[in-house]
């Protein structure tokens, strides 16, 4: 059974598709958005769709109602892809959802789209909960399945032990199949596990447009990283046991390296702060102008 559908296979130069997945591999929605914003950024074209059937558990993942212009409509698991020609280095940008089911026939599905494009690099974005502080710089880990290519690019080759996601699987199936991979994690700080972070994303763009030598103009985004770290910085402010442990991640350098989140029985839940940036920001998106919203908030 063939599970894409492929409008058209466009005429691209050796281009480097890059993935991101919603889900496990998705702290504060940070790869998906930013894989996202450069489908928008580079006027990106779509191109070929996914069919969700065969890989997800409806039950759990459920199919969404969105109203347009007064139709209801259904939006389902989305896996999208999309191609740009437009900063010299052609792109190929997938953005999709980790499957519950048949994780090898997926990954097959995306290699195949990869092998009909004549794909030149695999690029997966991905973001994991840390220990780390929320007004310093993010810190991107990045690592390669290639070691020519992890020479020069100065990235290592992943020491990781432990449960893996869909990005897990897509990098060890590149390696098998011979197709250089490179895998970029943003460390999100695992206090904002459930709100949106837009430095996290900014920090995956801006890593990614340098890599790939495609400069793109970020400075609307870095307006929103302030605008963000300031509501973030009042929040906290008001809730003592956060603002205590913040201190304390102040105090610590990070350890080279780190990959995954350590956590100790001293860590504050932050569900407090969680709440409260959640009601920020929907009061944010509530107060932007109605023509800059997205179409279901509009609807609201």
């Amino acid at each position: 059974m063939n599970h894409l559908t492929i409008d058209k296979i466009p005429k691209l130069r050796r281009p480097v598709f890059i993935l991101a997945f919603a889900g496990w591999n998705d702290a504060g929605e940070s790869a998906t958005s930013a894989a996202q914003f450069l489908c928008s950024r580079l006027n990106a074209e779509k191109f070929a769709t996914l069919d969700p059937e065969e890989f997800y558990n409806f039950a759990e993942l459920r199919p969404r109602v969105k109203l347009t212009r007064g139709q209801r409509e259904i939006m389902w698991p989305a896996n999208e892809f999309f191609y740009s020609q437009e900063q010299g280095q052609d792109l190929i940008i997938g953005v999709g959802v980790e499957p519950h089911l048949k994780w090898r026939t997926y990954i097959d599905t995306i290699l195949d789209l990869a092998r009909q494009c004549q794909t030149n690099m695999i690029l997966t974005l991905g973001a994991l909960l840390a220990e780390v502080v929320y007004s310093r710089p993010v810190r991107i880990t990045g690592s390669s399945t290639d070691p020519e290519l992890s020479a020069r690019l100065h990235l290592s080759t992943s020491r990781y032990e432990g449960p893996t996601g869909i990005v897990g699987i897509l990098n060890d199936a590149c390696r098998r199949e011979g197709l250089p991979a490179v895998s970029l994690w943003a460390n999100v700080p695992h206090y904002l596990s459930t709100t949106p972070n837009p430095k996290a994303m900014h920090a995956l763009v801006r890593r990614t447009t340098n890599l790939l030598d495609c400069p793109l103009d970020l400075h609307d985004v870095e307006a929103a990283v302030q605008d963000f770290e300031t509501k973030v910085a009042e929040v906290i402010a008001n809730n003592p046991s956060v603002a205590a442990y913040v201190r304390q991640l102040e105090e610590r350098e990070p350890e080279e390296g780190e990959e995954s989140p350590r956590r100790g029985s001293e860590l504050p839940s932050g569900e407090q702060l969680v709440q409260e940036l959640e009601q920020f920001l929907r009061r944010q998106r509530r107060d932007k102008p109605r023509e800059e919203r997205e179409p279901e908030e509009r609807s609201e």
